[in-house]
């Protein structure tokens, strides 16, 4: 039997999902549109990839399949039990190994998912950012007080970071990348759990005025 997913992506998000080969027994269907049909849309599994605009637009899972959600911040306690959380950030979901939350009960449809996808996973402790995120989010949060206290320049901490670490990208490239205000909400949510995650201010100010900007052009 063919294992039928319906996959809400953006353009981005579609091309790095392509990175991977599924399995001939797999028919994955990608929708841009968040609407209220997504869930009347028969399938064995359905991937939240925006979730963000999922969110805004609708905000509840009305399914009672598997739903493998990209949320960074929320943990399974703030969704249903059919909720497994991914990281599927930009330039996450396309890495060799892809981070998962899940409940001891939906293990093993993680394993069946991802098997069928081709996927190799790493589960991870049900936490804000879980691994990769909170990592690299401190790494970006830290290159912002630097930059703050003029030790160098953002070009040039890029290149120090990439030449030292033989990281793909510097800090404020992977701000960039992934999305700066998407690394705000997340250290905002980490800086709950003590003051070595505060907001660099240099950081908030530049995602202030990105949403600012957005907002003049809607």
């Amino acid at each position: 039997m063919i294992m039928q997913i319906l996959v809400l992506a953006n353009e981005l998000q579609r091309e790095e999902w392509l990175q991977h080969n599924a399995d001939k027994g797999v028919a994955v269907e990608f929708t841009g549109k968040a609407d209220g049909s997504f869930f009347e849309r028969l399938a064995d599994v359905y991937f939240l990839l925006d979730y963000k605009e999922w969110e805004n637009q609708n905000g509840s899972l009305k399914t009672h399949k598997p739903v493998f959600v990209n949320a960074l911040v929320k943990t399974l306690q703030e969704f249903p039990a059919n909720a497994i959380r991914i990281n599927a950030w930009p330039r996450f979901l396309g890495r060799s190994i892809l981070e998962v939350v899940a409940s001891e009960e939906n293990k093993p449809v993680v394993e069946e998912v991802m098997q069928a996808l081709g996927r190799q996973y790493q589960l991870v402790p049900d936490v804000p950012g879980m691994i990769a995120a909170r990592t690299v989010s401190m790494i970006i949060n830290e290159a912002y007080y630097t930059l703050e206290e003029e030790i160098s320049s953002a070009e040039e901490i890029d290149i120090a970071m990439k030449l030292g670490t033989n990281y793909p990208y510097g800090p404020f490239e992977w701000a960039r990348q992934i999305g700066i205000e998407k690394i705000l909400y997340l250290l905002e949510a980490l800086s709950l759990e003590g003051a070595r995650y505060a907001v660099a201010p240099a950081l908030k100010k530049a995602a202030e005025q990105l949403l600012a900007f957005k907002n003049t052009i809607k």
